[in-house]
């Protein structure tokens, strides 16, 4: 929710977008030499360039507050005042899409693309070039400094109780009140305390300006005399003292808090309760509408009564309101600070620790969605999660509270957080298996996520070890025909395409597609997830046109159970998709790539994962449909996205960067397809091996590269170890190894072989024939090449008749204006590129 609206003009005395601003504080006091050095400092630094400015100090003394309040006090100076709660990473994306969506930049649901377009119009200063935004509790530079504009004509306030951001941002310290403002702020809440027991006040509470507003709310609320509230808070401190107290620093402001706790506990303890199930909460906002679903369980007496009824649940809230144990926000949330927090939990004993995070425990699963796939449910997902981690809710006891978590985990790989889903399945499995026991389903269930998140992040040899042991499992407790073990069968399956053994992945595949046939029928959602995965390890094996089948078959279903715009079904119509390309189907492929493109950027965001795949395909569609310089600039944007997203060594972000290498050579970009090309099948090596037909494939066009660079010697050496493998791993006729023994022909063409070219050749020619037909863009470019062989060896009529043959049917595929059709008139020898399918 934000404050304020957006408006063209302004008003003058607000700027023309501003939000997420909290509430002034009507009785901030003091400060103002630090306001103005602020104040200055941002004018100076407004004038030359953006120079981060980092308001940092201890716990408790008042640095948002002092934020908030330049903000109110200067924002009419600004066309855009923003503020970002920047605890977590996934705090600040949400409010720079908001922010994207006020100034009218936001693509759809995209997050990434959204917070890039924030970013980039902030810098360039469009729409609007006086800008300051604020980063809330910015704990982490390395963390938060990623989400700063790149210069720009505005400002950069960070609030932080870490001290390292004096190194990178222009620092200014914050520290406890002077005593004359300790006393106003008393005095300015409780006119009648004299100026002795203001300043002995502020002495025991170190100044420390949260400690002081807090006892001067409190003395407000109560009445109550000065010397008794000191008799409180010393007892409190003993108290502390006794036990493992926080630090020093926190002392102070926690004791001030007891007394106001045992104040309200005596008043209200069904509001008590709630803040102590509140504290094992993050420090971020808490909707409100988390306590209106009941619970799966009691939590204690009072509590669970106010939690049924709305009226005295207001009045609760009310209540810790009253004693400003909370901050209450705009958008319908409560928020705690972490010392309250720290206050509530020490004071609780380890029976209260237990059962006040049992409860936060049990409303977090109230409010579980229950359909992690569902994109439309993800902000719900998204909400939930820094609290689900932060109440630790892996250590829960309940199935529910289980079942979130996992849901949880399955919530980020969809969204494409693979690293945060990785922790989080990580610490879920590890301590499941410390207190369930790893056979036990929970534990199983995600491991089998967090199996899948490895393999999305590339590590592979974890993710095998991690799904045999599960499949092990599954066989030892649950036999080898129950669902969870056949699942566990179809994770194994793909390790097996991971290591290239393609057709044992498909054997594994068909096995577990039958059996969810038989178990289920054709049209339950496993079984279409299981014919999803036959047709991957279909087009693996080279057998486009049974993929085709099945792909099209699981489309429709996928049409009829879901909609068209549904991540299940537009992940299948990518399959389909990449079939026809591969039975030659250019130009239908090219219009129904397109728009996959545009559907996915629509539904998920264009740096959604599935989008980012799909997109990085257009491509080689593009290409092959012979819009050559299109191609290129699809795959370098492509390429940059997906590094942006997951790194320059992801799987994803390494099958783009061969594609941009075969563009880059088909677009006369030679010198740099080769240094590109060397570093990919470099990356590819330590990726997959050696011998793995993606890599082998990554060696082929490389050795293409070289070719045309004018090293046919170089390309021969690599062709003939590539075709060796790809033989020996994908047999004679699968179409990664037609192209390179066609590759392989060429190099003994340029190198003045035209006998053992021609030999090598014709079998890739007839071969390829047997398998695709006359008509196939592949068979016809084979075609060209036994024409160009043919006349090298003087038998020139036999050439002009194949070449003539050829021009007409790929005129007939194509299409007269097709690149190919020029090159294979003119006899110009063809590079045939193998674009390896997804795994």
């Amino acid at each position: 929710m934000s404050s304020g609206d957006s408006n063209a003009g302004g008003t003058g005395n607000t700027p023309r977008v501003w939000g997420n601003i909290p509430p002034r504080n009507p009785n901030f006091t003091g400060r103002e030499e630090l306001l103005d050095q602020l104040h200055r400092r941002l004018l100076v630094d407004e004038a030359t360039a953006v120079v981060p400015h980092a308001v940092h100090g201890m716990g408790g003394v008042g640095k948002s507050l002092l934020a908030v309040e330049y903000l109110y006090r200067r924002m009419a100076e600004y066309d855009v005042v923003w503020w970002i709660p920047a605890e977590r990473t996934t705090q600040i994306s949400v409010s720079l899409v908001e922010l994207a969506t006020r100034l009218e930049l936001a693509p759809g649901s995209d997050a990434p693309a959204a917070v890039d377009a924030v970013l980039e119009a902030l810098r360039i200063g469009e729409p609007y070039s006086n800008w300051l935004l604020v980063f809330d509790n910015a704990e982490s530079p390395e963390t938060v400094q990623r989400f700063f504009p790149a210069g720009g004509p505005g400002n950069i306030l960070i609030t932080s109780r870490n001290p390292q951001w004096a190194s990178i941002a222009r620092p200014l310290e914050v520290d406890v009140f002077r005593r004359e403002e300790s006393k106003q702020l008393l005095r300015l809440r409780g006119s009648e305390i004299s100026d002795e027991d203001a300043d002995r006040l502020a002495e025991a509470l170190g100044d420390l300006p949260l400690a002081i507003e807090q006892a001067a709310a409190w003395h407000a609320e109560t009445g109550m005399l000065v010397d008794e509230y000191l008799r409180l808070l010393g007892e409190k401190r003993l108290d502390l003292l006794r036990g493992t107290a926080p630090l020093d620093s926190q002392q102070p402001v926690i004791a001030a808090w007891n007394i106001s706790l045992d104040q309200l506990e005596t008043k209200n303890p069904a509001a008590y309760q709630l803040l102590q199930v509140c504290s094992f909460y993050a420090p971020e906002p808490i909707a409100r509408a988390l306590f209106a679903r009941a619970p799966r369980g009691p939590i204690a007496t009072e509590l669970d009564a106010v939690l049924e009824d709305t009226i005295r649940l207001n009045l609760a809230i009310r209540d810790i309101g009253r004693y400003s144990l909370a901050r209450f926000n705009r958008d319908d949330s409560l928020q705690m600070h972490r010392l309250v927090q720290a206050a509530l939990q020490y004071r609780m004993t380890e029976e209260d620790r237990a059962t006040m995070r049992r409860g936060a425990h049990l409303l977090l699963a109230a409010n579980d969605p229950h359909d992690p796939n569902d994109f439309h449910r993800w902000d719900q997902y998204g909400s939930l999660y820094p609290h689900v981690v932060v109440s630790e809710a892996v250590r829960s006891q309940e199935h529910w509270v289980r079942n979130l978590v996992v849901n949880e985990v399955v919530y980020l790989l969809r969204r494409g957080d693979y690293a945060s889903g990785r922790e989080l399945a990580r610490t879920a499995y590890k301590t499941w298996s410390e207190t369930l026991g790893r056979d036990h389903p929970h534990t199983l269930l995600v491991a089998r996520w967090l199996g899948f998140l490895l393999f999305s992040m590339g590590a592979y040899r974890e993710a095998a070890d991690l799904n045999a042991s599960v499949l092990d499992a599954y066989r030892r407790t649950m036999g080898h025909d129950a669902q969870d073990t056949i699942d566990a069968v179809g994770n194994v399956a793909i390790d097996h395409r991971v290591r290239g053994d393609f057709a044992e992945s498909l054997t594994l595949t068909e096995s577990v597609h039958q059996q969810y046939l038989r178990m289920l029928g054709p049209e339950d959602p496993e079984t279409l997830r299981a014919a999803h995965n036959l047709g991957v390890s279909l087009r693996l094996t080279g057998d486009f046109a049974r993929a085709r089948d099945i792909d099209e078959m699981t489309w429709n279903s996928y049409i009829t159970m879901y909609g068209q715009d549904h991540v299940d079904t537009l992940r299948t119509w990518l399959g389909f998709i990449l079939d026809i390309r591969e039975l030659g189907e250019y130009g239908d492929a090219l219009l129904y790539h397109q728009e996959l493109v545009e559907r996915s950027t629509s539904l998920l965001g264009t740096h959604h994962p599935s989008t980012l795949s799909a997109f990085h395909h257009l491509a080689a569609a593009q290409r092959l449909a012979g819009r050559h310089e299109q191609a290129l600039r699809t795959a370098e944007q492509a390429q940059d996205a997906l590094i942006r997203r997951y790194g320059p060594e992801n799987p994803e972000t390494q099958a783009a960067a061969l594609e941009l290498t075969v563009d880059l050579r088909q677009c006369g970009h030679v010198d740099r397809a080769l240094a590109d090309g060397f570093e990919v099948w470099h990356q590819l090596t330590r990726l997959y091996g050696h011998e793995h037909p993606r890599t082998l494939t990554a060696a082929v066009t490389l050795a293409n590269t070289c070719r045309v660079r004018g090293d046919a010697a170089a390309a021969q050496h690599i062709c003939r170890a590539a075709l060796r493998h790809l033989t020996t791993r994908l047999g004679d006729d699968h179409l990664s190894s037609l192209a390179c023994r066609s590759s392989l022909a060429s190099c003994h063409h340029d190198l003045g072989e035209p006998d053992a070219a021609l030999e090598l050749d014709t079998d890739a020619y007839q071969r390829a024939r047997r398998m695709y037909g006359d008509d196939h863009p592949h068979v016809l470019a084979h075609a060209v090449n036994v024409a160009v062989d043919l006349r090298s060896v003087g038998r020139s009529q036999e050439s002009d008749q194949l070449r003539g043959r050829t021009v007409e049917r790929f005129k007939r595929r194509l299409g007269s204006r097709h690149p190919a059709i020029r090159s294979a008139a003119d006899l110009d020898r063809m590079v045939i590129d193998y674009t390896p399918m997804p795994l």
